[in-house]
C-alpha cells in the first residue's frame, strides 16, 4: 500500500517505510537536533498504526512552528528496540504501554514527560470476495478459516492485544495453529487485502484505510483489552525542549480533531502523568 507524503514535505520527512528496517538518521538530511535549511529538526518515533494521522498532525506542527519533523514509523516493538539502543529520538509514541515500559526501563523515557494520548478498536476484517463469511467470533474457528492474520502476539501491541481477546473468548488455544503473526498490524492487514488469509484482526483505523477488506465485526471496547497509545519524551533527546513542546501540541485541540477524524479515541488529559 503506497503512502503519498504530504504537498509541503520540505518540512516533513518519512523516514521508513510501514515494517521497514532502515535505522533512525537515514535519508540524507541532517540529524535529530541539527538545523536544516535554518530550521531546527526533531525525530518523532510512531506506531505503525498511526501513519496517516501522524502525518497530519505533524505536517501543520511543522508549518506553524517553522520545524523539521521526520517521522520515523514502523512496529512499536521496532522502535522501541531502536530507542533502548540509543538512537537519536525526540518523542515516542507507542501502540502500547508495554513497548513504552519496555524502553522506560532502560532508562531512556523521561517519565515526567509522558501521557496516555490515544486508543483504538479491534476490528476482525475479511477480503472484500469473503464477505459474509465470518460475522461473530466463533466464526474464527470454522474450517472455512484456515488462516488468520494479525501482528505477532509476542511482540506487535495490535497483536498483543488480538490474543487477549481471543483468550478471553476461549478461542486462543484452538486458533492458535492457524495465526499467521505479522510485524506490524499494517502487514497483517496486507495479507487480508492479498487475499492470502481468510481473515485478520487490525484496528480499526487501518480498515478504515482499506478498500480490499470488509469489517465482518468490531470488537466491542468492553469486550476487548484497553488499548492504550503512550507518548513521551525520549530521555537524552537531541532536542527536549522542543520534544517537550510537539508532545504538548498532540494533546490539543486541533491535534486530538485530526486524531479523532482518522477514528482515534483521544483520552483526557487527566491521563497524563504515566501508563
Amino acid at each position: 500500500m503506497s503512502k503519498r507524503l504530504p504537498a509541503r514535505g520540505t518540512r516533513f520527512l518519512l523516514l521508513l517505510a510501514l515494517g521497514g528496517a532502515a535505522a533512525p538518521g537515514c535519508g540524507g538530511d541532517a540529524g535529530a537536533g541539527t538545523a536544516a535549511g535554518g530550521r531546527p529538526t526533531l525525530l518523532v518515533s510512531a506506531a505503525a498504526s498511526l501513519s496517516e494521522a501522524i502525518a497530519g498532525v505533524t505536517e501543520r506542527y511543522a508549518d506553524e512552528q517553522d520545524v523539521r519533523v521526520r517521522l520515523n514509523v514502523a512496529g512499536s516493538q521496532m522502535l522501541a528496540a531502536q530507542i533502548i539502543e540509543g538512537a537519536p529520538v525526540d518523542v515516542f509514541i507507542s501502540a502500547d504501554v508495554l513497548q513504552m515500559d519496555r524502553a522506560a526501563a532502560a532508562g531512556r523515557i523521561d517519565a515526567t514527560r509522558r501521557v496516555d494520548l490515544l486508543s483504538n478498536q479491534l476490528v476482525v476484517v475479511v477480503p472484500s470476495d469473503r464477505a459474509g463469511t465470518v460475522a461473530a467470533p466463533r466464526d474464527l474457528a470454522s474450517a472455512s478459516v484456515a488462516r488468520i492474520a494479525l501482528g505477532d502476539p509476542e511482540a506487535v501491541p495490535a497483536g498483543v492485544y488480538a490474543r487477549r481477546y481471543l483468550e478471553s473468548e476461549g478461542l486462543w488455544d484452538s486458533l492458535a495453529p492457524r495465526i499467521v503473526p505479522a510485524s506490524s498490524v499494517r502487514s497483517a492487514l496486507r495479507a487480508v487485502e492479498a487475499g492470502t488469509v481468510d481473515a485478520g484482526i487490525v484496528y480499526r483505523t487501518d480498515a478504515a484505510s482499506s478498500r480490499s477488506t470488509e469489517v465482518a465485526f468490531a470488537v466491542p471496547p468492553e469486550a476487548g483489552p484497553a488499548i492504550v497509545y503512550p507518548a513521551a519524551v525520549v530521555r537524552g533527546a537531541p532536542d527536549p525542549v522542543r520534544a517537550a513542546r510537539f508532545l504538548e501540541h498532540l494533546q490539543s485541540g486541533a491535534a486530538r480533531r485530526r486524531f479523532e477524524a482518522a477514528g482515534f479515541i483521544a483520552l483526557p488529559r487527566a491521563a497524563e502523568g504515566g501508563s
